[in-house]
């Protein structure tokens, strides 16, 4: 094999100590969550260039390697992080110092956001991966060659695109601008849901008001609870509808509860009484605010024009500079933008430097656009296109 297979500890051992000479490595994961709250870690991957390593936290104690991993002076590169961060966010109750995310990364470069890793590496290394092992069990043992190959593939290449693209961000000055992008990253919220918040993800309870919401609040966090401590997915604790259901009736008795779809038997003989107090308590309490949210009214054709134009010049500004446009902003962004709000992601950081300053001064009339041999060309004020036309 062109990879090493880890199993032992003595082998792990000596991985660690090779980890310790080390700036960087290329790591994935792979891992189950069907039949769980908590994602199941199966296999680990990690690789430079000179070597790859496919690590069994099924058979050895992984504890030395997560010492190791968790070095400051050791850069994890990963792309599509944020599910292999949520693994180690709960392994160790805390995030790896150092990341690097290659599909933030690849937009800056002129890629589309959101890269599959199979089209990444198609993309930077002219290199087709092998499918067919994305739905694998990961779990089962033992894993067959084949299995192990796909699953090293996934750091061999990154590891020989991880440098290259670094150099070209920083050649290009944009290594700098990634890193607002990897501190987001960091934020302990995206991987630990608490039980009070667990509501704010349920699609449809924005529509509820009062004490159905109220309801809905405390039953959610009261599944959230339970499938943390049960390790079980939400849904095998309680469906969806049924919390909804709950929420906007009026239950007096668990004989009620028995009539409501989606609630199982063994659920309401075990839990029946508890949920009927929760129901009855949450109704007594003003419910967690909702976000604030004000529909938009619709743009004037006045308004539409200009999200035309500022789209114009989003993309002059994204061509020019090798960019996908959808890297700098939306439709949507804009037509807030013209709307008159500022609190957008475009007027922060590197991207307002880079493109917002520029839409704000097109939509103050301090900076004007022609048309000339048939492109849209920028300028450098308004006055430039009268002087022009003159």
């Amino acid at each position: 094999m062109d990879f090493d297979y880890i199993d032992q500890s003595d082998a792990l051992a000596r991985l660690c100590e090779r980890l310790a000479g080390s700036d960087w490595v290329a790591l994935d994961t792979e891992f189950i969550r069907e039949k769980s709250y908590y994602p199941k870690l199966c296999l680990i991957q990690i690789g430079t260039p000179d070597w790859v390593s496919c690590i069994d936290p099924l058979s050895v104690d992984i504890g030395p390697l997560l010492d190791a991993l968790y070095r400051d002076e050791l850069t994890l590169v990963l792309h599509a992080a944020r599910q292999d961060l949520e693994i180690f966010y709960h392994l160790r109750g805390r995030l790896p110092g150092s990341l690097f995310d290659t599909q933030l990364a690849a937009p800056l470069l002129g890629l589309p956001e959101q890269m599959g890793y199979g089209n990444f590496i198609k993309a930077r290394l002219n290199i087709e991966l092998a499918k067919g092992h994305a739905r694998t069990d990961w779990a089962a043992r033992p894993l067959s060659d084949e299995q192990l190959r796909y699953a090293a593939d996934d750091v061999r290449y990154l590891a020989q695109a991880y440098e290259p693209l670094r150099e070209e961000l920083q050649a290009r000055g944009r290594l700098e601008w990634l890193q607002a992008d990897l501190a987001r990253l960091g934020d302990p919220a995206l991987y630990d849901i608490q039980p009070q918040d667990a509501w704010r993800r349920l699609k449809g309870a924005a529509k509820l008001r009062g004490p159905a919401l109220s309801v809905l609040q405390s039953l959610a966090a009261w599944r959230e609870s339970q499938a943390k401590r049960l390790d079980r997915p939400r849904k095998w604790i309680l469906q969806d509808d049924a919390l909804f259901a709950l929420a906007r009736l009026k239950l007096c008795s668990v004989a009620d509860m028995q009539r409501v779809r989606g609630l199982p038997a063994p659920l309401l003989e075990k839990h029946g009484a508890e949920l009927l107090q929760l129901i009855a308590e949450a109704r007594t309490r003003p419910p967690q605010p909702l976000p604030e949210f004000v529909r938009p009214g619709e743009l004037s054709t006045a308004q539409e024009g200009a999200v035309d134009v500022l789209m114009g010049v989003l993309r002059i500004l994204a061509a020019d500079a090798d960019l996908h446009v959808s890297v700098l902003a939306s439709r949507k962004d804009l037509e807030r933008l013209v709307r008159g709000e500022r609190e957008l992601a475009l007027l922060s950081g590197w991207r307002r430097s880079f493109a917002g300053e520029t839409l704000l001064q097109v939509l103050s009339g301090e900076r004007g656009l022609q048309l000339r041999e048939g492109h849209l060309q920028l300028l450098n004020s308004a006055a430039d296109a009268v002087t022009d036309a003159q």
